[in-house]
């Protein structure tokens, strides 16, 4: 059996003039009953209340995802110090809040470990981190898969003019946002209230201000999915993109014919909607070594982040091809994150009996879900649909080869610690669930499942 989780965290410097005290639980503990005691919102006043319960630590990384970590190496230390019939490997990764790269690699090796060592992997624990504001029941979970995330981007090109002259061209920041407002939150790509489609970014290509208007516009979207498939959810999205920009560009003709222009006669409301796949291939028509240019400037990009490596790469594609605007290159800004589930009965099974147990053994309210809220390295141990991502890296102008074939995948679960407002000065860890009750629960998991 294999325990693993992240060991990377976010940034301190949000905790602004206590980023001195984010990595020392207990003088941050005092520094924010202090700061909190004149409390002026919901989250500050239950924060105060429960760090002065004493059932709760603050501190960056310490619930996402240090906590887990420790209750993992602290399981680790009881078991061997009995007899164990098994074997079991803890893997700390970095990377998880960026792209986990860690997960990756370790998928990559761990058959070649597997095989060297003769062990039959059964299964892999997740330590990740649960938020939950109320009193443990949401966070006190065993979940059997997690949520898939996909990064899906939309470079608009428009027809930049004098800003004198606007009916005779096309902003592309107006298409865009066109774009923005079709998406948010659309029905159609989402399974319910906690995977809409919701917008990360959009900015248009000037750096400097003059009246030509803006030539193209890039956007990049957070799509969540559990039980969908990705790449139905991309087809959707690309149909609402060109809804929304041949919508745009009919208002826009409207408009123009009301104004009497006759400048707007001369606009298309069709506006092709390419996916980068597809504008590559066609690119490579006439300039066959296009993948290896390409690949060069990846590498010249490399210390930017996904997204805006995406961004810069689409756009030399573009410009490669001759192709003039409106238009839309569709893609992903980042490899995709699979949604995964335990797909053996049996496995399955094992896990209903040991949460039945719980309460009788432990006194807490342990409960089976079948999906961990957040993106997670679980996308990458655990068992997913692989045909998806082979069919999705195309989409990634940044994607790596070696992401094309995933390594081995293995019945994943997560069982962490709980806490509330990771990703704030105000994160902290429930102390007696993730210190004391976490790890016994680790050690009676893998004694029963193992």
């Amino acid at each position: 059996m294999v325990l693993t989780g992240h060991y990377d965290t976010v940034t301190t410097r949000d905790y602004g003039d206590l980023e001195h005290l984010a990595l020392e639980p207990d003088r941050l503990k005092q520094a924010l009953l202090e700061k909190l005691a004149a409390q002026t919102s919901d989250a500050e006043r239950l924060a105060f209340a429960d760090l002065k319960s004493g059932n709760f630590l603050p501190g960056r990384g310490l619930l996402d995802m240090k906590g887990g970590l420790a209750a993992g190496l602290a399981a680790m230390a009881a078991i061997s110090a009995e007899p164990f019939p098994g074997n079991l490997l803890f893997i700390a990764v970095p990377d998880e809040e960026n792209a986990s790269a860690g997960a990756r690699a370790a998928v990559e090796f761990l058959p070649s470990i597997a095989n060297r060592e003769n062990l039959d992997i059964k299964l892999v624990i997740n330590l990740d981190a649960i938020a939950d504001v109320g009193d443990g029941f949401e966070g006190q979970v065993l979940a059997t898969g997690t949520v898939g995330k996909l990064l899906p981007t939309a470079l608009v090109i428009g027809r930049p003019v004098h800003s004198g002259y606007a009916t005779r061209g096309l902003n592309a920041a107006v298409l865009a946002s066109a774009v923005a407002a079709k998406i948010e939150w659309a029905a159609d790509l989402a399974e319910d209230s906690g995977t809409v489609p919701t917008l990360l970014s959009i900015k248009d290509s000037k750096t400097q201000y003059d009246v030509t208007t803006p030539a193209t516009a890039f956007l990049f979207w957070n799509l969540l999915f559990k039980d969908r498939n990705p790449l139905e959810l991309m087809a959707i999205l690309q149909d609402l993109i060109a809804e929304a920009v041949g919508d745009c560009v009919q208002d826009l003709v409207e408009r123009g014919r009301r104004l009497e222009s006759s400048d707007v006669e001369l606009l298309d409301a069709h506006v092709p909607v390419l996916r980068f796949d597809q504008l590559l291939t066609q690119v490579e028509v006439e300039h066959p070594t296009i993948r290896e240019m390409l690949a060069k400037i990846s590498v010249s990009l490399k210390h930017l982040d996904a997204p805006e490596r995406c961004r810069r790469l689409t756009l030399a594609l573009w410009e490669k091809s001759g192709k003039s605007g409106p238009a839309v290159v569709f893609g992903l800004g980042a490899d995709p994150y699979l949604s995964t589930a335990v797909r053996s009965p049996e496995v399955m099974n094992l896990l209903r009996a040991f949460v039945s147990q719980s309460e009788a053994r432990h006194g807490c309210s342990l409960r089976l879900v079948s999906h961990f809220a957040g993106i997670s390295d679980m996308s990458f141990f655990g068992e997913s649909v692989e045909t998806y991502r082979r069919s999705l890296l195309p989409l990634c102008p940044t994607a790596s080869a070696s992401h094309a074939s995933a390594g081995t995948t293995y019945p994943t679960v997560n069982l962490g610690p709980w806490g509330r407002d990771y990703h704030t000065p105000l994160e902290r860890i429930h102390v007696p669930y993730s210190f004391e009750l976490l790890p016994q629960l680790i050690v009676d998991f893998v004694g029963e499942i193992g």
